[in-house]
Formats: C-alpha cells, sequence, structure tokens
C-alpha cells in the first residue's frame, strides 16, 4: 500500500465527456493496411457516437489524412475531426491521463516520457501527443519525468492499479525501478492507493506486456481476464497464470477481487505465420457501450456475451479490428477518454 498524493484516475466506466480516437495517417507505416485501418477506425467511431454516447474527437497524424478522415465520418454528428500531428494511432500511450474535473469543472491531467516502447519505435511528435490533447481538452497538464505508456495500467476508480511486471519494470523503460520504485511514481502521479502487480503479457506484444490486452477492471472489484480458445492458443499459459494470481489479490479498499474469464481470440496469425498479440481485452467502454475487437471466427461473440453479465447497462459491440492490429494494437490503444 502507497501513499497516494494526487487525485485517483477514474474507472473507465465513469461518465466522459469527450473520447479521443487515433485515425490511421501514414502510409509508410500501414502500407497496404492503410485504407482498411482507417475504415476500422471510421466504424469504431460512428459506433462510438451513435451507439455509446460519446462525442468522439477523432485525430489525425498529418493534413495530408483529413480528407480520407471527413469522407468516413464527416457526416456523422459528435465525431470531430482534429487535424494533429503523431507518428502513429496509439494515442493511449502517447496521450494524456485524464483525472476527473474538479468542483470548480477544471481539467487535469498526468503526461509522461514516452520512448517508442522502449526504444522500439521513435516517430515523429508521438512525444508531443500528450501536450497537443491537453491543450486542445483545456487541461492543466502535470508533466512527470519518467517514462510510462497509459495501456501498461488499468483503473478501478478508488487507486487499485493493474500492471505487468514485464513492461513496467523492463530496463528498456526506467533502468534500475523495483517494484517500490514504480508504486512511489504511480502514487505521487496517478493516485494509486495500491499496484497489482501481474507477470507477464501476450506473446510477440511489442509493448512488452501491456496489461490492457491481458487484463481489465469491468466493476469495482472484478476483473476480466482471458482464457485459451484453442489447443494451440500461445497465450493459454499467461492467462491462466494472471487468473490465478488475480484470484488471490485484494483491491485498495481490501474487497476479494473476482475474476471473469473471457474467450481469447485463440492463435491469429500474420502473413509470415508468427503469432500477433490479438486480445478482446482491448474492448473500449464507452458511455452507453462496450465495443470489443474481433479478429474473425466465433471466438469474438463468445468474448461479447462473456462481457455482458459486467456490463448490464451497456450496449456491447463486436467490431473488426484485424487490419488495425496489422499494426500492434487495437480500439483500447488507439483511444484515450475524458472523464466528465
Amino acid at each position: 500500500m502507497t501513499t497516494s498524493l494526487a487525485p485517483v484516475v477514474p474507472a473507465e466506466w465513469s461518465p466522459h465527456r469527450a473520447m479521443w480516437v487515433g485515425f490511421p495517417s501514414h502510409a509508410d507505416l500501414w502500407e497496404e493496411n492503410l485504407q482498411p485501418a482507417q475504415a476500422e477506425v471510421a466504424a469504431l467511431a460512428r459506433a462510438l457516437a451513435e451507439v455509446g454516447g460519446e462525442r468522439v474527437k477523432l485525430m489525425v497524424g498529418h493534413p495530408g489524412a483529413l480528407a480520407a478522415a471527413q469522407a468516413l465520418v464527416g457526416d456523422v454528428a459528435n465525431v470531430e475531426i482534429v487535424d494533429g500531428r503523431f507518428g502513429d494511432v496509439w494515442l493511449r500511450d502517447t496521450g494524456p491521463i485524464f483525472f476527473a474535473p474538479d468542483p470548480s469543472g477544471a481539467v487535469r491531467a498526468a503526461a509522461f516520457r514516452f520512448n517508442g516502447w522502449g526504444g522500439k519505435y521513435i516517430l515523429d511528435h508521438d512525444d508531443t501527443v500528450a501536450g497537443q490533447i491537453g491543450q486542445a481538452s483545456g487541461a492543466e497538464l502535470a508533466t512527470h519525468d519518467f517514462i510510462l505508456e497509459g495501456g501498461a495500467l488499468d483503473h478501478d476508480g478508488v487507486g487499485t492499479v493493474l500492471t505487468t511486471r514485464q513492461c513496467l519494470l523492463n530496463p528498456n523503460r526506467n533502468r534500475g525501478w523495483k517494484e517500490a520504485d514504480a508504486e512511489a511514481a504511480l502514487a505521487g502521479a496517478l493516485g494509486a492507493r495500491k499496484v497489482l502487480w501481474l507477470g507477464d503479457g501476450l506473446m510477440n506484444d511489442h509493448t512488452d506486456g501491456h496489461v490492457d490486452n491481458l487484463a481489465r477492471f469491468v466493476a469495482p472489484g472484478v476483473v476480466a481476464c482471458p482464457m485459451a480458445f484453442g489447443l494451440d492458443d500461445p497465450n493459454a499459459h499467461a492467462y491462466d497464470q494472471a487468473a490465478e494470481a488475480l484470484a488471490g489479490m485484494t483491491d485498495a479498499d481490501g474487497r476479494a477481487l473476482k475474476v471473469l474469464r473471457i474467450p481469447s481470440p485463440g492463435r491469429i496469425i500474420d502473413e509470415d505465420h508468427r503469432s500477433v498479440p490479438a486480445s478482446h481485452m482491448n474492448f473500449l467502454i464507452a458511455n452507453r457501450a462496450v465495443i470489443v475487437p474481433t479478429y474473425g471466427g466465433r471466438a469474438g461473440d463468445f468474448a461479447v456475451e462473456a462481457l455482458k453479465s459486467a456490463f448490464p447497462d451497456h450496449t456491447l459491440l463486436g467490431l473488426p479490428s484485424r487490419a488495425l492490429l496489422t499494426g500492434g494494437g487495437s480500439f483500447h490503444c488507439i483511444s484515450q477518454q475524458e472523464p466528465a
């Protein structure tokens, strides 16, 4: 247990005043998958606005992508196209983490150093995204001098934070960090009262095991975690290890956690027959909907059904994310919510 110095980050199911979404913009990165990925993100933006009750801020990475975004979603109410600059779409990791507005209505957010997931992908403008979003949202931005990506954490709204040792203690981020160092940093910057540590994330995940592909809070004291789908699921052991660990944990208020097992997508491979980090855990919780990435086959339908019990007041919707996955992530990775 740590002493928190900042406001607590709200749970994702708390009301939002807006949802930021990154729009695939760079042909040199996405190549033949650019237009298919743009279509998937446009479908997400439409669903967030029309079903999810969100005001969507769809951020493009350079002016050349404005026309494509306008053609795909320009007629959708509550979708605002934002002319921004980023290296790629992963706003969950490069953008700020917002707190709820204070009683006066002032908005605050936290920003962190970003080093391309441990130096793997250093792209122009990614280190400026937090400032761009902070300025556009009118947030007072507190900048912290340690490396952190938003997808490395999940929050329950009472100060419990989920993360993985594989990512947060990786020497390619903050060299020399031990658990106590990370816990103190998260308490001071994000109001973390208790950090729950899992081990490894998904195979071949260039983020070094972001927790938003592995385990997510879905209600107070309840965490969703995958279960293997198919005999050749490459992450079966990681899923079971995470679920076993979570079942023995308590949150910051002392509640024993309940674990909700959700079918994984199973083994999804790329054109080189290499397993890719597909995950239904990369779902996005909107004001009135939960949108689950799917990758073909029946597993996505099963995951949507399994999550319904956790969100009885939300519409559950599965949307394709196979093209977006070729870039390394899915719906949660490309988004960031502004709490109301």
